[in-house]
């Protein structure tokens, strides 16, 4: 088993980090961690084809920013993404706001 410093992978990368494939070496699952500054915004969530995904707010407060609707997603609660889903996240708070993305493919794609 081995232990990945997400928060420093996400730091070098940022401010969002996926630990998949390329860390893994497996297709089956991944988790991207990902910090917006106060204010930071424009953040893309896409899961893609073949893929869906879970974001969860862990710490501070996320503004989710869809054609039809803002929703603001307060740490601890999470929504599901659709593999055609797409919306662009912002921190609208005063702290760092601290967010993980779980995905997994719904059926096989390769």
């Amino acid at each position: 088993m081995k232990s990945f410093d997400v928060r420093a992978l996400a730091a070098d990368e940022g401010g969002e980090y996926v630990l998949g494939m390329k860390d893994l070496d497996t297709h089956a699952c991944y988790l991207i961690y990902g910090t917006l500054r106060p204010g930071e915004g424009g953040r893309r969530v896409e899961p893609g084809h073949g893929h869906e995904e879970i974001l969860c707010a862990v710490s501070g407060t996320l503004l989710i920013h869809t054609p039809g609707e803002n929703l603001t997603l307060e740490s601890g609660h999470a929504v599901h993404v659709r593999e055609d889903e797409s919306f662009e996240i912002s921190n609208p708070g005063q702290e760092d706001a601290v967010y993980v993305m779980a995905g997994g493919h719904p059926r096989p794609h390769h």
